[in-house]
């Protein structure tokens, strides 16, 4: 019985460590669709500070997934 909520529980903090990273990736998105929409002459400089946050998203998110199992 303590097996399965403890697999339970780690499936749960595990889907919230990823779903936070999903939202975290789509938020970074739509703010730099509205930079360079803003300003389209930096959009260089906004493509590569958007493309390194949303790896650091998708790292943690990752992070999540194996430290909660």
């Amino acid at each position: 019985m303590i097996s399965i909520l403890a697999q339970v529980t780690g499936n749960v903090a595990s889907a919230a460590g990823v779903f936070a990273a999903a939202i975290g990736v789509g938020i970074i998105g739509m703010k730099a669709a509205e930079a360079v929409g803003r300003n389209p002459g930096a959009s260089g400089k906004i493509l590569v500070q958007s493309v390194l946050a949303i790896a650091f998203a998708e790292g943690l998110g990752l992070l999540a997934l194996f430290l909660a199992k």
